[in-house]
């Protein structure tokens, strides 16, 4: 049995929404995505699945506000404290199963709202690093960046292309709020904010609600030909409690494991081959590089392949023809959904400025980020 996606819907996809609450936000993004879909919610959907996590939302059970603002109340609704993809990875399995035949899943950011988001970060580090009272809790991009550039070669002039690249991209997506156009030289010449990272090379923050509706394939064909496929999916997490003592720099054994269990799931041996483009984790610019050779799309030389075009919108491989999160900004829980929702309008010829050619399947891969380090991974295609 085959699962697809047949509606989408967003909203907000600014650095800050003052006019709505993560609430109302939810429920706009679900109005767009079921009139996308056609379906009425309180008749057509067997299951809801909300991904949101109390520490982003700054309430406790934040599941409690789930259910209403997507149509939910009453219903089967689940809470994940997950990436927006993790979710879909949920909804694919309930649809397979046969138990539902539609289920959406919603996933929502409001940073701006965030007093202490500072303090959210330090306080999600290992306890023991906790006490050293770093003054930037992302010290471990800084870190995990330099261990990648030594085992693979890359260079600064490497990260700074992929800045370069993503953020002059996305100067054509209008949910692209921190598009620019910056050269090498700009962003190599910038001061670090995490060594060796510069604020070009960090993404920011952007307020949004995005929402998917996924059908089974009987139900997927009656709603005409809009849908999108999701031919596998899979994610892990790090094993060990201690992720600073587990982690593996300048690796990411989670992002290789969930796509091999992705690639298994839609039949890829060759994903370079096999699929037309990815979106895939950029919030700090060595993740693009280091996500790429974990995904299988160049091997150990990636940032030469980077150097040569391959990965730009006309290139051999386009990597984040949408800008990226470097463009678009780190939407927390709807990251994942935000990587997926530009990959599906791509597929459906509908992504407008950033549109590739001919394209019609596509890799999706998702972080939560430090400290965390839990990847997710989908293949969606078009017939």
């Amino acid at each position: 049995m085959r699962v697809a996606v047949v509606g989408v819907g967003w909203y907000g996809f600014k650095p800050v929404v003052p006019e709505l609450s993560f609430r109302e936000m939810m429920f706009e993004a679900a109005v767009r995505a079921y009139e996308d879909a056609g379906v009425d919610p309180r008749r057509d959907v067997d299951a809801f699945i909300s991904c949101q996590e109390d520490f982003w939302e700054g309430v406790a059970i934040s599941n409690e506000f789930a259910p209403e603002p997507i149509g939910g109340a009453l219903r089967p609704t689940i809470t994940i404290t997950g990436d927006g993809l993790q979710c879909v990875g949920q909804a694919y399995m309930m649809v397979r199963s046969g138990a539902f035949k539609v289920v959406v899943v919603e996933a929502h950011a409001k940073p701006s709202s965030i007093v202490t988001l500072q303090e959210v970060y330090e306080l999600s580090l290992d306890p023991f690093i906790r006490t050293l009272k770093i003054p930037n809790p992302l010290f471990q991009a800084g870190l995990d960046a330099v261990a990648y550039m030594r085992r693979s070669g890359a260079s600064r002039e490497h990260l700074a292309m992929v800045a370069v690249k993503n953020k002059t991209r996305g100067l054509l997506n209008p949910r692209a709020s921190y598009s620019a156009k910056v050269t090498l030289d700009e962003v190599l010449n910038s001061k670090p904010v995490v060594y060796p990272l510069t604020r070009y090379e960090i993404a920011g923050f952007t307020d949004v609600a995005i929402n998917v509706v996924l059908a089974s394939e009987d139900v997927a064909r009656r709603f005409g030909d809009k849908h999108v496929w999701i031919d596998g999916v899979w994610w892990a997490t790090e094993v060990g409690t201690g992720v600073i003592e587990w982690h593996e720099w300048g690796r990411m054994p989670s992002m290789k494991t969930a796509a091999l269990g992705a690639y298994k799931l839609a039949g890829i041996e060759d994903p370079l081959r096999q699929t037309d483009f990815a979106e895939v984790e950029d919030r700090f610019s060595y993740m693009e590089l280091l996500a790429l050779e974990e995904l299988g799309l160049g091997g150990d030389g990636v940032h030469r392949l980077l150097e040569q075009g391959y990965y730009n919108p006309g290139g051999g491989y386009p990597v984040n023809p949408s800008g990226g999160s470097l463009s678009i900004g780190v939407t927390l829980e709807a990251t994942g959904l935000s990587r997926l929702l530009e990959a599906i309008l791509q597929l459906r010829g509908e992504a407008g400025g950033v549109q590739l050619k001919d394209v019609r399947r596509a890799i999706v891969a998702s972080w939560r980020g430090p400290p965390t380090y839990t990847s997710a991974v989908a293949v969606v295609s078009k017939d």
